[in-house]
């Protein structure tokens, strides 16, 4: 946030409500290593820091959205009762959001994205390759108002940023450039885990060179939710029945 408010800049923060490893899940997950990566040393949603840290980002002008469990793609219900958690803790409701590990069921995530009230899934893309694979604007799956924003970057698919910065600023670089000679809409995802400079180094610096350099091209930068509500949306149509 300190970040971000330097810079005049506003993200999107996801928020996750993942089943409880020792709670949730079955024992026979309980000494696994899957067991422990997916649902073991989570926030809660009730703990009055979160809260009031949600708080802060809405008061602040950030957005706060919906980070999608593990097993939520497929499961529709999952999916409401965590929207409803994230929205509890706001106190007003959300627009859109991306699922853990970009999972997705193409089109049933987005068909259950659009049955709770969501605007858009930020889910399109890959923690392996980045570019604009999926074209240079955003995607209307059902030619309706809900829209999918493709991911463009996730710092774990750069070359390492830890030990060559310049190697992967020249990728960054080469990308927003692409987007300023397309006008393209781009998005990245940065987990906030790797602002932490001790553990891993140069990513802190990466972002804020994305930033800066966006804004040198003339970009907009700012959170999916804020830019949806400026998106020209289809006009919802009447189908009518004539009887004579």
């Amino acid at each position: 946030m300190e970040i971000e408010d330097d810079l005049g800049v506003r993200s999107a923060f996801y928020f996750l409500s993942e089943q409880r490893l020792f709670g949730d899940r079955p024992p026979r997950e309980w000494l696994t290593k899957r067991g422990w990566r997916l649902f073991a040393g989570r926030y809660s949603l009730s703990d009055p820091r979160i809260v009031e840290l949600i708080e802060d980002l809405d008061d602040g002008g950030w957005e706060v959205g919906l980070h999608g469990s593990y097993e939520s793609p497929t499961d529709r219900k999952r999916l409401m009762t965590e929207k409803r958690a994230v929205e509890r803790a706001l106190g007003e409701p959300i627009v859109g959001g991306r699922q853990h590990y970009l999972n997705l069921s193409v089109p049933e995530t987005w068909q259950h994205h659009a049955a709770i009230g969501l605007k858009y899934d930020a889910s399109l893309g890959s923690s392996d390759s980045y570019g604009f694979e999926h074209g240079y604007s955003i995607k209307r799956p059902f030619d309706d108002e809900f829209v999918v924003f493709p991911l463009t970057i996730m710092e774990l698919a750069l070359p390492n940023v830890e030990t060559n910065i310049e190697a992967a600023w020249r990728e960054c670089k080469r990308i927003l450039e692409e987007a300023a000679d397309n006008s393209a809409v781009m998005t990245i995802l940065w987990h906030p885990r790797f602002f932490s400079e001790l553990d891993f180094p140069n990513y802190t610096e990466l972002y804020c060179r994305i930033i800066e350099y966006a804004q040198q091209l003339g970009g907009w930068v700012g959170p999916p939710g804020e830019y949806y509500d400026h998106l020209d949306h289809p006009t919802p149509t009447v189908a009518l029945n004539s009887h004579g």
